[in-house]
């Protein structure tokens, strides 16, 4: 069978953790199995769809390297929902319903009073042509309920959960056409998936039910539903919902203010929620190698953002100078530089603050000026090399008697301004023996 699936976002908003797991799922199960990654954008919502955040996930998925094999928009395939929706019409599977918001949400309480479950009455399969004349006349215009089949148990093997199996008797004929006329999301749905060949609908099991329900739509256009995979939820590190607080935040912040790379982001959601150790990965390749639906667990996936900074570090760590030289933006970096501060940093950018300590000016930060001035005195005089350090240190701690911290960090605050950063023994050669001295004299240098 041909796999094909896809990513359906909303234009409503930027795409955050939660969205990008869901569309590299997606993305990696196609690419493992040979398949096509449809990027459907689900714009039927006139008021809350804009063409700036349309463009806004084009640009992060293309960001992480996650390319698409075919682009739709919903709102240029009205006319097939429209013949969709007379099709149903016409078979007696879609029908008027009048009720207001407010008469829906009385019967719902009435019914939960009287202890049974808020399942719609299917009063509008009911009214007489008198009654529906005086809706009319009162200008209420009808919405459009999918007549379930009842009773009926939809079954399906479930790529991640196993056997499912749902009781439509339990479940409200659902409004798939607003008052307005315009469509919620299941039936454009369905029937994209239908006219694209979909062949795997993987999402979140938020959507366990809403597939049960998509089955009977599927078998009453005429088509077979696809193979259904529901993985679990992101959650906070805590285990709670995800929130801004949390560390959900939008791809673009992640990327523009947080300064986290992609493939950290990458790595981490592709092994969340999966039996598959967390690792930091510098390619997609591996990734893709590695995928398996039967890797993922029922349990809930926890986003950790400091897990994400952590991975963003290590990624870093491992980058060679050409990965990065062009995105520094920085005309005097060199590869012996980035070499030395690279282990200290934990965003790209921070790379420009770890330069301008090298290459200053700085003030240096002289708490002990008899030490400092006697550390001066015994600096050599000759070039200095990655030895220059040890040789130093080692000559003032035989005529000051100082050792460890005592001796070490009263320099590196001279040399640096700063108590931590990277070895002063990769540090010093780049600062030079020049501006060395001239920091260790107190100067800013």
């Amino acid at each position: 069978m041909s796999v094909k699936v896809r990513f359906a976002p909303s234009p409503t908003g930027l795409l955050h953790v939660g969205n990008i797991r869901a569309a590299l799922i997606n993305w990696l199960f196609a690419r493992k199995q040979g398949g096509e990654f449809l990027l459907r954008l689900d714009d039927t919502d006139p008021e809350r769809s804009r063409p700036e955040f349309a463009g806004a996930i084009q640009e992060d998925l293309s960001w992480l390297g996650l390319n698409w094999d075919d682009l739709a928009r919903q709102s240029d395939r009205l006319e097939r929902y429209d013949a969709a929706a007379e099709r149903l019409k016409a078979d007696g599977r879609l029908y008027a319903c009048y009720e207001t918001a407010e008469e829906l949400e009385l019967k719902r309480k009435i019914q939960l009073a009287r202890k049974l479950p808020p399942v719609y009455d299917r009063e509008g399969l009911k009214l007489s042509e008198e009654k529906r004349a005086l809706y009319e006349k009162e200008s209420r215009r009808p919405h459009w309920r999918f007549k379930l089949e009842t009773p009926a148990r939809i079954e399906w093997q479930d790529g991640i959960r196993g056997p499912v199996g749902i009781d439509l008797v339990s479940l409200s004929d659902p409004v798939l056409v607003r008052e307005d006329g315009s469509y919620l999301y299941t039936l454009p749905s369905v029937v994209d998936d239908v006219d694209f060949a979909i062949s795997h609908v993987i999402r979140g099991e938020d959507h366990v039910t809403n597939s049960a329900v998509q089955v009977q739509i599927f078998e009453a256009l005429g088509a077979q539903a696809p193979n259904f995979a529901h993985f679990a939820l992101l959650t906070g590190a805590e285990g709670g919902g995800l929130s801004k607080r949390d560390g959900a935040l939008s791809i673009r912040d992640l990327r523009e203010k947080e300064g986290i790379e992609a493939m950290a982001i990458l790595s981490l959601l592709a092994r969340l929620g999966t039996s598959l150790p967390v690792e930091p990965f510098s390619a997609l390749a591996p990734l893709i190698n590695s995928f398996d639906l039967s890797a993922f667990t029922r349990a809930s996936a926890k986003f950790d953002p400091a897990e994400l900074r952590s991975l963003n570090a290590k990624i870093l760590h491992g980058l060679d100078f050409a990965d990065v030289k062009e995105r520094l933006g920085i005309d005097d970096m060199d590869e012996g530089l980035w070499n030395a501060i690279r282990p200290n940093l934990e965003r790209l950018q921070d790379a420009k603050a770890w330069h301008d300590v090298v290459k200053g000016p700085i003030d240096p930060v002289i708490e002990d000026r008899t030490f400092i001035n006697e550390a001066n005195g015994l600096f050599p005089n000759n070039k200095v090399t990655d030895e220059t350090w040890s040789v130093w240190t080692k000559t003032v701690k035989e005529e000051t008697g100082r050792k460890g911290r005592e001796l070490f960090l009263p320099l590196r605050l001279a040399l640096t301004g700063l108590d931590h950063g990277p070895e002063m023994k990769a540090l010093l050669p780049l600062i030079g023996a020049e501006r060395a001295k001239a920091r260790l004299r107190g100067e800013r240098a």
